[in-house]
């Protein structure tokens, strides 16, 4: 047996952590170590200490170089990846400059992995290899081969770099370490199928209480006129602050040949990029369920859960309230649409919200269409021009429709007829016809005219008929022309003015009294029969104020303060110079009149309510006698004027509204009462008869067209005159 091999008492012991055998004697014979047995090197590469010499292993026991290196590996049997990076710490002992390499294990990464080189020393590359590496072989950012596999170093803890700096070794800036891209792959996968997570909660509760019922509303509009058949359509946007959807109304106007659909979008959020595409139901959603397997136990449990990485989850960005503001168009699912305007509560949550001012609106409207003028052929002499336009508007000809609604407000109903009539004579050279007088009728319901011409006996002319009521044309206007002729209107008669029909002219001399109300208050259509604007005339002759005084004070020298109509007319006439047509003075007459005593005898009330109740047969007098002393509770035989009218309704008295009111006013007291036993004794017509009225001897009419009485020419008999002076000079009465 050789003398290494020969034994001697051991024991296992430790050195930075490593397992190691130690001999507890000395030496071997020939000064031959033990196995295990730790010796100073002949040439030692750490720096003596000062003072007393120890040996290497207690000056530097436990002190170990930590340096952190990668490996690129080739996989030339994969597809996945090309090349991996192996991270490794190569950990070099001071105290017998041996090294041990080890990988950090990687979860499932399915190599062998731990300590890649057990601790020992190792020897230098060829052709070196007789040689080992010592402290000054380690440096960062350099390349250390071991056993023929070269290991990139790129970093070092802080005692190896403050070490290396004490023994003289000058450090290399950190390199970089690259990232394994199979790993980064994998690391990916493995997030993304990790289920164990914290639900999440979505907290929509407190916007939902905070803005619940608070709607954003703005007016938009959707130009879609460059598509065919497209036009302008306007919409109505409701922006739900509660939950963040928006819902769009369509305004459809009036015979549009639009379907009147309840919403253009239902209540939904509003996609940004709009249309994303077609997706499978769940897959746009705010939480993803994954099922959790319970394995093929027969009591197994199927549980659910949260996916902590939404693997497959697909982000859209919605529409919020910050984006909607005047002017700028949003994606309606593929349709750009143009916010034009909003509501107050709306510009009020922006004001208070984001601070916005400017809330110029833009107009929905579309642009005007160029008018395109319509040119049709000339009247051809065939029916009406109205008719004969209608055959050159449409391929199926349909009827000329008149101003109905005109035609129901201006016909004639009750008392009012809506007819103006005026009296009027011929204008003529001719000396037979110049006495020749017409009654002229304008019916305003169709602004139609008709003339009649009152019989006169031995004048030699027959009358009657002159020209049956027609639209009358004004004259010079072409026959056969494109445009519909003009017709004579309300507004061009008034007394004095000349009236050219079919070629023959007429004077207008004076008006019945329904024709002279009917003008007086309609003063916007005929301006001469305002008051206002005739006494403006007058007033501008104000510098001749004392010289008209002095002419109406010599037409009435009894100081009566009133003037006849007709000398009223000449001195008006005379001092205006011809300024006041006939028209203004009968309005100015008609203000100034001297009223006129229009009450009617009691007995001819009286025989007209007996005529009345003759034709009913009405005899119940005393029934209405008895109720009226029931009434009577202080038997004073007087009740008030409308507790009779009262009792004479209830009762049906056959009189009309107008007759009672004036009976009942003519037996009225002061006290507006009346004695009841002689107003029914009154009308009583069996005990207290009355003569019959003789009717007047009227000439009947012959048609509707027809008006045969005669108006006064005197509109009215007195004027007085003196009010007027004082109204338009402020002239004082002056005493005689």
């Amino acid at each position: 047996v050789g003398k290494e091999k020969f034994h001697k008492s051991q024991h296992w012991g430790f050195c930075n952590n490593v397992r190691m055998l130690v001999s507890d004697e000395k030496p071997g014979i020939g000064g031959v170590p033990l196995i295990g047995q730790k010796i100073k090197p002949k040439y030692g590469a750490y720096p003596k200490g000062e003072g007393i010499d120890v040996p290497s292993w207690v000056a530097f026991d436990k002190q170990v170089l930590s340096f952190d290196a990668y490996v690129e590996d080739e996989v030339p049997d994969k597809n996945q990846e090309n090349y991996r990076i192996r991270y490794y710490k190569i950990y070099f002992y001071l105290e017998d400059d041996t090294i041990q390499v080890n990988e950090p294990e990687v979860k499932n990464s399915g190599l062998p992995q731990g300590t890649f080189i057990r601790r020992h020393r190792i020897s230098l590359p060829p052709p070196d290899d007789d040689q080992f590496y010592t402290v000054y072989h380690f440096n960062i950012n350099t390349d250390i081969v071991f056993y023929g596999r070269t290991f990139k170093i790129y970093e070092c803890d802080a005692f190896t770099k403050n070490f290396l700096k004490k023994i003289g070794v000058k450090l290399n800036p950190p390199g970089h370490c690259p990232e394994d891209p199979y790993m980064k792959v994998r690391r990916e996968k493995l997030d993304y199928v990790d289920p164990f997570r914290p639900y999440e909660s979505f907290d929509t509760l407190k916007q939902f209480l905070q803005y619940d019922g608070k709607v954003l509303r703005f007016f938009c509009l959707w130009d879609d006129s460059d598509s065919l058949f497209g036009d302008r359509r306007e919409l109505v946007l409701n922006y739900f602050l509660s939950d963040d959807t928006v819902e769009i109304k369509e305004v459809i106007p009036h015979n549009s040949g639009r379907d009147a659909m309840s919403w253009f979008l239902r209540r939904s959020k509003l996609p940004k990029h709009g249309p994303p595409g077609i997706y499978q139901p769940g897959q746009i959603t705010d939480r993803a369920v994954l099922n959790v397997y319970g394995g093929l136990a027969e009591k197994r449990v199927d549980g659910y859960l949260l996916d902590k990485y939404k693997l497959g989850k697909l982000d859209q960005e919605y529409y919020k309230d910050s984006d909607l503001t005047i002017g700028t168009y949003i994606n309606v699912w593929g349709r750009k649409v143009l916010l034009c305007d909003c509501d107050e509560f709306t510009k009020s949550y922006f004001k208070a919200k984001y601070g916005v001012e400017n809330f110029t609106s833009i107009s929905c409207k579309a642009p005007p269409l160029p008018k395109i003028e319509r040119k049709f052929p000339p009247y051809t002499g065939f029916g009406s021009e109205e008719d004969s336009l209608r055959s050159c508007i449409g391929l199926v000809p349909t009827p000329y429709q008149r101003n109905f609604k005109k035609f129901m407000e201006e016909d004639s109903y009750g008392n009012v007829s809506n007819i103006l009539r005026f009296f009027a004579k011929l204008i003529t050279d001719k000396c037979t016809e110049v006495d020749r007088m017409f009654v002229i009728s304008y019916f305003l319901s169709d602004d139609t005219l008709s003339v009649f011409e009152p019989i006169e006996r031995n004048s030699g002319l027959t009358g009657g008929m002159f020209l049956k009521r027609i639209r009358v044309k004004r004259p010079g206007q072409e026959i056969f022309k494109s445009e519909l002729s003009e017709y004579i209107k309300s507004e061009e008669l008034y007394v004095g003015a000349k009236l050219n029909v079919n070629g023959y002219l007429f004077l207008l001399l004076n008006a019945d009294e329904y024709t002279l109300n009917y003008m007086e208050n309609n003063t916007n259509r005929f301006p001469f029969s305002s008051i206002e604007f005739a006494l403006q005339k007058l007033k501008d002759l104000e510098s001749k104020s004392k010289d008209i005084k002095q002419v109406f004070a010599a037409a009435d020298p009894r100081h009566t303060k009133v003037l006849d109509y007709n000398t009223f007319r000449d001195l008006l006439m005379n001092v205006t110079s011809g300024r006041l047509i006939d028209q203004e003075v009968i309005t100015i007459a008609r203000h100034y009149r001297v009223p006129e005593d229009m009450s009617t005898d009691v007995n001819i009330l009286i025989a007209q309510a007996h005529e009345k109740l003759k034709k009913n047969i009405f005899e119940n007098f005393d029934r209405l006698i008895f109720n009226c002393v029931y009434e009577d509770r202080e038997k004073k035989h007087v009740l008030p004027t409308k507790d009779i009218q009262r009792l004479c309704k209830s009762s049906r008295l056959p009189l009309s509204d107008d007759l009672l009111r004036n009976l009942l006013s003519r037996f009225e007291d002061s006290e507006h009462q009346i004695n009841y036993e002689s107003f029914f004794s009154a009308l009583n017509w069996r005990m207290n008869p009355m003569p019959e009225l003789s009717a007047p001897s009227y000439l009947k009419e012959k048609c509707e067209d027809v008006w045969l009485r005669m108006p006064s020419p005197i509109p009215v008999k007195f004027i007085r005159y003196l009010d007027l002076l004082k109204d338009v000079f402020a002239l004082e009465e002056e005493e005689p």
